[in-house]
């Protein structure tokens, strides 16, 4: 799983570079994200997490199982937002009723837009 990771205006941006999260990547991406998200050896965690799913034109039942893992694992502190949801990938979310547990941005400069103001 294919996940590149940039941290801007206290921001840490996951950006996903497959165009499935399903049943076949959704260990390793749970597993790839646990890494990204786990403590600084400092002992310092990112407030936010931003998952850019752009690129994700597809995502079954086990690909949201993995989100939600990914938002649990979180230090208590932290939260996991996504942005920039494909159409298809946005109706999941909806129609699972998972546009109420995760703050969803139109585009990652929004979401960014929003940590600077």
């Amino acid at each position: 799983m294919e996940l590149s990771v940039q941290d801007r205006d206290g921001v840490r941006l996951v950006s996903v570079a497959e165009p499935r999260i399903d049943a076949f990547v959704a260990i390793r991406f749970k597993d790839r994200m646990r890494e990204i998200t786990a403590p600084d050896p400092g002992g310092g965690t990112p407030g936010r997490v931003l998952l850019d799913l752009g690129r994700v034109e597809f995502i079954d039942s086990s690909g949201l199982g993995a989100i939600v893992a990914a938002m649990k694992q979180l230090d208590g502190a932290a939260r996991l937002e996504l942005a920039a949801l494909a159409p298809a990938v946005d109706k999941v979310f909806r129609l699972t009723r998972m546009d109420t547990i995760f703050t969803i941005h139109d585009s990652v400069d929004t979401a960014l837009a929003g940590a600077r103001g």
